[in-house]
């Protein structure tokens, strides 16, 4: 009884195991799906079928196929790559048309769009070659195409993947961003100067329309004409004030007070009359906020400026070792204030206009207002990070190495592999890895085997007897070495002594091969077929050693100390 009640529990244990092994890989295909693409049921049914035009595999060539299709005006295909569930049969068919065109407009005119860089990829997992990103390799099933504000407001723009029973999953713009079109259409839509606009002109020539080629270079006059004469009538101003410290501090702001009218009316021009394409409208904001704030922050410094020279004739009048050392410290306090409201006001400038054009939406204002930025700037500030970092730029500048070249560094041969701030990534012919700080690299001598061209001259040394007919050798090589397929440029296949002895003399072959490894190669193949050739045929040309058993010339026929005509012979 014992003996069955034990089979019962290992029978209940092993269905048991097989069953929450079948479970978890079922929760495990599931999740796999579920990270993949979202599983509906239908898609914009009220579009009707698909036509081939549109391509929805990726999202890059969903986008692609959107503004095409957008381009050539084919709002009713282009509404198939709209995720449009949200909406019934009846309304998808009525305003699918619209959101289509009204999304184009705004993709054209809000953030400038680069389809390239989108992910080719059907499961838009990210692809760096580094391996660095934290994500790489894994699918996505959404994505952020552009980050737009409307009304204070941000609202993204994002694609989904979708996938209806069985079916291919394709890419869409997603419902939540669909919903938002309308609002971000009133923001970014034409503007009332191009209702005037005659439709031919509104066509795309490049990466902007015909009728903004003719445009931006009037409205660029334009603001340079207003910003010459805002600058004339500041400089008629600095005739009305008082002489003294009004009129100077009025006299050197010109330059900055004209730029910073000529900002604030372009920004004013471009949210309320005119609107150019994303690529013309994002250079121009970028640049406006630059002029802006250092327009801004030049008036601040003159202020400063001027407010210290007032200080300065006030209490202290000329500048000499003469006046109080008193005196003269409290100015050299004076100038050391300045210095940090100059850091401070750059600094704030800086954070402002990265703020203002995100360029590390990440990074940014976040970053620098934590504590971290401490430790980030202690990092910076060590010697060695430093100059490892410059020299960095160095290399990405001057390009003596690239990604892949082959190079001989300290008698070994390597492929650079990466080069990052810090340190260069080699990999040693034996496929190990030498990492190598970045300084060090470029303080060494170092040979670029790539830098022109892979091709190199090999050589191989062969010591033979003085009785070795070069000739035939000469011959055999030649034939060796045409025989390789690594080996090219056979004109310059050569064969020479370099060199000899009482015993031997050396012989040294050149050929030139397609790159070094394959270089190598054929010089070990050639050479192990000439010494075969050597050992089979001619085994006398091997060097021989030679014991000298009397000073007796042989070849004269006489010994020292016996006359000549004795005669002689070998003792």
């Amino acid at each position: 009884m014992k003996k069955n009640g034990a089979w019962r529990l290992w029978l209940v244990a092993a269905v048991v195991f097989i069953f929450s092994s079948l479970c978890s890989a079922q929760t495990s295909d599931y999740d796999s799906e579920e990270t993949r693409w979202f599983s509906v049921d239908s898609l914009n049914a009220g579009l009707g079928q698909v036509p081939k035009a549109v391509k929805r595999m990726t999202p890059r060539e969903s986008i692609r196929s959107f503004l095409t299709l957008t381009e050539n005006e084919d709002f009713a295909a282009a509404a198939q790559i709209l995720n449009l569930s949200e909406l019934s049969s009846a309304e998808q068919r009525e305003r699918g048309e619209q959101l289509a065109r009204q999304l184009a407009e705004v993709l054209k005119r809000g953030e400038w769009l680069k389809v390239s860089s989108l992910p080719g990829r059907q499961d838009a997992a990210i692809e760096d070659p580094t391996g660095q990103h934290p994500q790489t390799g894994e699918p996505r099933r959404n994505l952020k195409l552009a980050s737009l504000t409307a009304k204070g407001e941000s609202y993204d723009i994002r694609l989904g993947r979708y996938r209806v029973g069985d079916e291919e999953p394709v890419w869409l713009v997603m419902p939540d961003s669909v919903s938002s079109v309308p609002l971000l259409y009133e923001e970014y839509g034409p503007l009332m100067f191009e209702a005037y606009i005659p439709d031919r002109f509104k066509a795309s020539f490049g990466v902007l329309r015909i009728w903004e080629w003719i445009a931006i270079p009037v409205f660029l006059l334009l603001v340079g004409l207003m910003g010459w004469w805002v600058h004339h009538l500041v400089g008629m101003a600095t005739r009305w004030l008082p002489t003294g410290s009004p009129s100077i501090f009025v006299g050197r702001i010109k330059t900055p007070v004209a730029l910073v009218v000529m900002s604030l009316v372009t920004q004013t021009v471009l949210d309320y009359v005119v609107s150019f394409s994303a690529v013309a409208t994002t250079s121009f904001r970028v640049l406006l906020i630059i002029i802006l704030a250092w327009g801004g922050c030049t008036i601040a410094l003159r202020l400063v400026d001027t407010f210290m020279l007032q200080i300065t004739r006030r209490l202290i009048g000329q500048i000499d070792d003469t006046k109080p050392q008193d005196a003269r410290q409290f100015l050299t306090t004076l100038y050391a204030l300045r210095r940090i409201i100059i850091l401070i006001t750059v600094t704030a400038v800086s954070i402002y206009v990265l703020s203002q054009i995100q360029l590390f939406e990440t990074l940014g204002v976040t970053l620098l207002a934590s504590a971290s930025v401490l430790a980030v700037l202690v990092g910076i500030a060590g010697q060695t990070v430093l100059g490892n970092i410059l020299s960095s730029f160095q290399l990405s500048l001057a390009k003596p190495i690239r990604i892949g070249d082959l190079v001989v560094f300290e008698d070994q041969w390597c492929y650079v592999e990466g080069i990052f701030y810090t340190y260069i990534r080699l990999r040693v012919w034996n496929d190990r890895r030498l990492i190598v700080p970045v300084t060090y690299f470029v303080s060494r001598p170092f040979e670029n085997l790539s830098v022109k061209s892979a091709k190199e001259f090999r050589s191989l040394e062969l010591i033979l007897h003085l009785s070795a007919d070069i000739q035939c050798l000469r011959e055999k090589f030649l034939e060796y070495a045409q025989e390789e397929d690594n080996v090219i440029e056979h004109h310059k296949l050569s064969c020479y002594v370099t060199g000899q002895t009482e015993r031997a003399q050396t012989v040294v072959c050149y050929l030139m091969a397609s790159d070094p490894f394959a270089g190598w190669v054929a010089e070990m193949n050639v050479r192990e077929k000439l010494m075969a050739f050597i050992r089979d045929n001619h085994p006398e040309w091997w060097p021989r050693e030679v014991t000298a058993i009397s000073e007796f010339d042989v070849a004269l026929g006489e010994r020292p100390g016996r006359p000549s005509g004795h005669g002689g012979g070998a003792s």
